[in-house]
């Protein structure tokens, strides 16, 4: 058994700092980093790329809406030439900071609304693959499996990886409860860990109605700005370990 954990970082922006990526970088195999459209600025994202390269961990351009006030997890009814376009400055910019600091964009991940639309929103999820296609065709998609964005990706011949979440409540269908419906965050590491490995051993989550959810991963993420998230990763990290399972990356980031 195998498999990746990701946290989102880079996300903090000028004196404003959010999460531990120093921490977590210790501890996840994949860095989701943001592009500076939901969160991030140049330095930030400089420097995170250049920690991630030293610890060989596997950078992933985290794309979302141009949308800093709202931290990107707010619905924004772009058109589809303006967000494929978005995407793809968003690659662009991440890539320069990946290549000053020895390593690439392994991988392409949707933020916070973004990644939610384009489970269901059909011209968004295809916008978001025309950039990628375009940018890299053998660039892989990270997304929520079951997706119209992975079922385009996968139809326009592009790699994609299936994700699921450590610390987020899941519905009956597999989707996420939304952030502002109770059970939508879990904060015990202990209990996540748990959940994780029966996630990754069983392929099975429970939701918040208490069914059992089928869900096959590639890789588990852990939010970088959730509180007690170094926590959470080091619980997750060790009891994956001690149930036999190995935590690699699923791209990597090595250039050449």
């Amino acid at each position: 058994m195998r498999v990746d954990l990701n946290a989102d970082l880079g996300e903090s922006f000028g004196a404003w700092r959010l999460g531990d990526d120093e921490a977590l970088l210790e501890l996840v195999t994949s860095a989701n980093v943001a592009c500076g459209f939901h969160a991030g600025d140049p330095t930030t994202l400089r420097d995170t790329c250049r920690a991630a390269a030293a610890r060989g961990v596997t950078v992933g351009a985290q794309v979302g809406y141009r949308d800093l006030a709202g931290f990107g997890r707010r619905f924004v009814d772009v058109a589809p030439d303006d967000l494929e376009a978005d995407v793809l400055y968003q690659l662009g910019a991440l890539e320069a900071m990946c290549r000053v600091a020895g390593t690439r964009v392994a991988y392409v991940k949707p933020h916070g609304a973004l990644y939610n639309a384009v489970v269901h929103h059909e011209r968004q999820a295809a916008a978001v693959v025309a950039a990628v296609r375009a940018y890299d065709p053998g660039l892989p998609l990270l997304g929520l499996p079951g997706s119209r964005l992975l079922a385009l990706a996968e139809g326009a011949g592009l790699p994609t990886r299936t994700e699921a979440f450590a610390d987020r409540g899941y519905h009956a269908d597999g989707t996420l409860v939304p952030r502002t419906e109770p059970g939508a965050l879990l904060h015990d590491a202990d209990a996540i860990a748990a959940r994780v490995v029966r996630l990754v051993t069983d392929g099975v989550v429970e939701a918040v109605d208490g069914s059992a959810v089928a869900v096959h991963a590639d890789s588990v993420c852990i939010h970088g700005d959730t509180p007690g998230a170094v926590e959470v990763a080091r619980s997750v990290r060790r009891h994956l370990e001690d149930a036999g399972v190995l935590v690699a990356p699923f791209a990597t980031s090595a250039r050449g």
